[in-house]
């Protein structure tokens, strides 16, 4: 049995996409998923599974979604063993901790952006980073690590990153969120 972690993106955004916790808990469990944890109402939910694919389990959780409430709800799945993974090689770690001379940063305003798959590096040359400072981002094997110092909704790296073609589904996640994600997939 392996513990998973579903990451919808674009529900329960104001009164768009509303999707209940209650009814993505059922239809987790109806798919054979047990132990089914939600946290906020933002779509991430911490789950026990016996299929050895996450892959196949976003497309089920996708298509249950789409046929049973009429949503589109692109969804990232991954185990909690590659959250943890996240955790441990933040790239900006030291930044959060205050370990850098005159930096610390707001966990409010680290988000980390979850792939469906690995992240092709040649996409990334189109974003100059200079062009996004103070904001900046930096990757991982699956996810981008952004830190937006001025804030999240006016980013204009945030905006660019979302529209940008990286050939994966994306959906991100504050830091605080992130780490609560992790706590649950532990315990």
């Amino acid at each position: 049995m392996t513990r998973y972690v579903a990451l919808l993106r674009g529900v329960n955004l104001g009164s768009r996409n509303r999707l209940a916790m209650g009814t993505l808990r059922e239809m987790i469990g109806a798919m054979g998923g047990g132990n089914v944890r939600t946290l906020l109402q933002s779509g991430n939910a911490v789950f026990d599974h016996v299929e050895e694919d996450p892959t196949r389990l976003a497309a089920e959780l996708e298509s249950r979604i789409a046929a049973e409430t009429g949503l589109t709800a692109p969804c990232v799945i991954r185990t909690g063993a590659d959250i943890q993974r996240v955790v441990e090689r933040n790239p900006f770690a030291q930044e959060l901790a205050g370990e850098v001379a005159g930096v610390r940063i707001d966990p409010a305003r680290l988000v980390v952006t979850f792939l469906s798959g690995p992240l092709d590096a040649s996409k990334l040359p189109e974003l100059d980073p200079e062009r996004y400072a103070p904001d900046q981002f930096r990757h991982g094997e699956s996810e981008l690590y952004v830190h937006c110092p001025n804030g999240i909704s006016d980013s204009r790296l945030v905006r660019d990153l979302a529209t940008a073609r990286l050939g994966v589904t994306g959906t991100s996640r504050n830091w605080n969120t992130v780490t609560k994600i992790a706590a649950l997939t532990s315990g």
